[in-house]
């Protein structure tokens, strides 16, 4: 009974995450791309608005003991953090940068793919089995070596290698939410010059503010029920529960370090693998529900593109150490330094490829 209700918990937050990626068209390949293609700040204000929600909510939780896990051998309830990654400059950047490139090239980010599988999209097929072969060429094949090479170089800050961004001033609680504190006025000014609202569209999707909100609270949310339900605190990520979906469809095991749970007596998996198999299927009711879902077949050619997109996608998820969602929001909501270097970096390698795949021949036409 105890395994189901933590399979339970899985589903019904890939549930919720897929629905609300689909009703509110949250891709934050087109929140960036749409700052230069488009100048348009929309989707980009809802990705910040997600991010001062999540990192205030992820770290009052955090503080007020919220965030536990479960001693496998005495059953003992553990209080801990929040999962905070090494700051590993090189390989955040790099990783970033090409993930951010590869993002554009498979038309939407790793979230976005997920979600728009949801809606029928066949192309999204291809960019997910490219973005799994992506992340295992790179924990386990030909790309494995210069993986390991880039994580080698750490940098410290304030003698800690997983840094936060107010480790940058010093230590304590007082710095921690004064730096807090400071980041969310500045990011929300500028979300709300956007002047937000927070209900339905005229088109029933939700408004930017509403889906900004939401993506924030499921990123709280995500924190407290991947470690107690989960086994461990997880959050909301793609890439690393993308890899362990594959594994458990292969070879019946994740081969994770997680705690794994069957499903009917047939299916193994982790917390993670009954999340991300979920998010398609939430996405999927949403698109229902809207008359929205359709099977789309592109182009040939568009195929081998967005095979090749996804492909660096993967490569730079496992190099950056995390994906659009999994640096973007959750590690970002942690604070930490690396996952700000990394979603930067991705940021500049969407720019980059944006402007040679669009503006540029715009430009010539």
């Amino acid at each position: 009974m105890h395994g189901s209700i933590n399979i339970l918990s899985a589903v019904l937050l890939g549930l919720s995450l897929g629905y609300i990626l689909q009703r509110g068209r949250f891709c934050l390949n087109s929140a960036f791309r749409d700052i230069i293609f488009l100048d348009n700040l929309t989707t980009f204000r809802a990705y910040l608005l997600s991010v001062v929600v999540a990192v205030v909510g992820s770290n009052l939780i955090q503080d007020l003991g919220l965030i536990i896990t479960t001693n496998p051998q005495t059953g003992a309830i553990i209080h801990t953090s929040l999962l905070r990654q090494n700051f590993v400059p090189l390989a955040n950047i790099i990783g970033g940068f090409l993930f951010g490139v590869g993002i554009v090239l498979a038309g939407g980010c790793a979230s976005g793919i997920v979600f728009r599988l949801g809606e029928g999209q066949a192309a999204a097929i291809i960019a997910i089995l490219g973005f799994f072969f992506g992340v295992v060429m790179t924990t386990e094949g030909i790309f494995s070596g210069l993986h390991q090479y880039l994580k080698q170089f750490t940098f410290e800050i304030g003698g800690m290698k997983n840094p936060a961004f107010w480790h940058i001033f010093g230590q304590g609680p007082m710095v921690k939410w004064a730096s807090i504190i400071v980041l969310s006025i500045l990011l929300g000014i500028f979300v709300f010059k956007g002047k937000p609202k927070f209900g339905l569209t005229k088109s029933k999707t939700l408004s930017w503010g509403l889906t900004g909100l939401l993506i924030g609270f499921l990123t709280i949310i995500g924190w407290w029920v991947s470690s107690y339900f989960g086994g461990f605190p997880r959050g909301l990520a793609i890439t690393t529960p993308m890899r362990e979906l594959f594994n458990s469809v292969l070879y019946n095991s994740s081969h994770s370090p997680f705690q794994e749970y069957t499903f009917l007596g047939i299916f193994r998996g982790t917390w993670g693998v009954f999340f991300i198999f979920s998010v398609p299927l939430g996405a999927f009711i949403s698109a229902r529900a809207r008359k929205e879902f359709k099977w789309k077949i592109p182009p040939v050619g568009q195929f081998l593109t967005v095979l090749g997109g996804s492909v660096m996608m993967g490569v730079g998820a496992v190099i950056a150490g995390g994906c659009n969602l999994g640096h973007g929001v959750t590690g970002v909501s942690t604070g930490a330094v690396s996952s700000i270097f990394a979603i930067t970096a991705i940021v500049m390698g969407n720019w980059t490829m944006s402007y040679f795949k669009f503006i540029r021949p715009a430009n010539n036409f």
